[in-house]
This record gives C-alpha cells, sequence and structure tokens, in this order.
C-alpha cells in the first residue's frame, strides 16, 4: 500500500484502537516534534469518540509563532484516501493545516479552528 501523505497526530490517533477504526490498519509512525504551537485542551460533545477514546477532553494544538514552543507527537505515513478518513473523524474544532516539523518534513496536522 503506498502511503504516499504525512499527518502529525498529537492525539488520539496515535492509539492503535483509533487507527483500525479510522484505517482500518495500523500505520507506520515515527516520532517527531512541532515547533512554535502549544497544546490546549478542548471540551467535546461526540458520543462516538467519547465511546472509542474515552476522555471527552481532547488536546488541540494553537500556534504560538515562538519556536521555543513545541508539541511533541508521532508522524503517520497515511494515503490519500485514509487522510480523507481522519478528515471525516476529527470534530470540528479542528481543520487541518500544512507544517514544517523538527525533521525537516512537511506533514498535515489538525489545529484549531
Amino acid at each position: 500500500m503506498a502511503a504516499d501523505q504525512l499527518l502529525f497526530s498529537y492525539g488520539t490517533l496515535q492509539n492503535p484502537e483509533m487507527q483500525l477504526d479510522t484505517f482500518g490498519r495500523l500505520v507506520e509512525t515515527e516520532d517527531d516534534v512541532l515547533p512554535g504551537y502549544t497544546v490546549d485542551y478542548a471540551e467535546i460533545e461526540d458520543a462516538r469518540l467519547n465511546g472509542l477514546s474515552g476522555p471527552t477532553v481532547l488536546p488541540i494544538v494553537r500556534p504560538t509563532g515562538n519556536p521555543l514552543d513545541k508539541v511533541v507527537g508521532k508522524v503517520l505515513r497515511v494515503t490519500e484516501d485514509e487522510l480523507d478518513a481522519s478528515d471525516e473523524y476529527e470534530v470540528g474544532l479542528y481543520r487541518r493545516a500544512s507544517v514544517v516539523l523538527a525533521t525537516g518534513r512537511t506533514a498535515w496536522v489538525y489545529v484549531a479552528n
């Protein structure tokens, strides 16, 4: 299966159960860091997510512009179709944005709306 997209995850998509539910498989992951962002938390009202991931409060990243701020997470290698599936998985609190990670790779990440 061709994995042609990089998706930076700092939350539930790092969990094997969420990968299986969202992508139908476990995806290849690597550690990475998102500089210039910080993590906030948002309360959600989504029974589907609550039932699968447990918490009603999920992390959400926001740009700070400060290169000393950073978010630690994982890069998931996904196909275009899997990226579409992750768009459907993420709730309205998020929008997908292109970012440059600490390793210099460009990846998608879900940031605060």
